[in-house]
């Protein structure tokens, strides 16, 4: 089992094409831990702006009446990829995993196979 810390390391190290990660409460929009970003890109104002985007997915939902989970949410952006991750296991309700990616570096599939990963073997 990983903290918060190793996992977001692990996040940042095995996934090509990481830019920044962060682990966010999306009750409150508060990250409980980030690495990486730059001057230019505030992971904090990120993370609580995603925050946004999962709690409107989630209602959109309960008002389609949709009985079912949200594994990602990948945002498609000219030169980036936001990947979306709500955690599921050992008290993950209410966080997701946030990780930014370099569009020209990454490789989609398998960012979303390690962050996956990455989410199963998180202990928060």
């Amino acid at each position: 089992m990983a903290n918060t810390e190793t996992a977001l390391k692990d996040a940042m190290t095995s996934i090509e094409g990481a830019t920044g990660v962060a682990l966010v409460d999306y009750t409150s929009g508060m990250a409980l831990g980030t690495l990486g970003g730059s001057k230019d890109f505030n992971l904090e104002v990120a993370a609580a702006g995603n925050t946004d985007v999962v709690r409107a997915k989630l209602r959109t939902m309960e008002h389609l009446g949709l009985k079912d989970e949200i594994e990602d949410i990948l945002i498609t952006l000219g030169t980036q990829y936001h990947l979306i991750r709500l955690l599921k296991a050992r008290g993950g309700n209410g966080l997701f995993l946030y990780l930014v990616l370099d569009s020209g570096r990454a490789n989609l599939a398998m960012a979303r196979h390690q962050l996956k990963k990455i989410e199963s073997e998180l202990e928060v």
